[in-house]
């Protein structure tokens, strides 16, 4: 099932969020600087599409299948935000690029940047 930028970004979060403890949708939209409607929203639909699940206390949760799409997502993040600021970029840059990069940089292109990072 393919998802969209903004869905990868709320399953990124989630998935770092989630190394801290449990998540709410507060947390995410603290995070992703989003309205609270907005993460709300989001989360139906990720829901819906069987990337999260929410307990009787509201507490976010990665599905397996969302866990292993938000791990792929965290990844590239981090490699292609080390490899720019490896190449001289300063750090928020790397980080802001690698957020957008991350998003369309094709398989291909992706393990060069992993195979140069490492």
């Amino acid at each position: 099932m393919s998802i969209r930028q903004s869905g990868e970004d709320y399953l990124e979060a989630i998935y770092v969020l989630s190394e801290k403890g449990g998540v709410h949708a507060v947390d995410i939209a603290n995070r992703l600087n989003f309205s609270k409607p907005s993460v709300t929203r989001a989360m139906k639909i990720l829901k819906e599409n069987g990337y999260i699940t929410v307990d009787f206390e509201n507490h976010i949760k990665l599905t397996e299948t969302g866990e292993k799409k938000a791990r792929q997502i965290f990844e590239r993040h981090d490699v292609i935000s080390k490899f720019l600021m490896q190449n001289g970029v300063c750090r928020e840059t790397a980080l802001n690029d690698a957020c957008l990069m991350e998003h369309g940089v094709s398989e291909e292109s992706f393990a060069v940047f992993k195979r140069l990072v490492k």
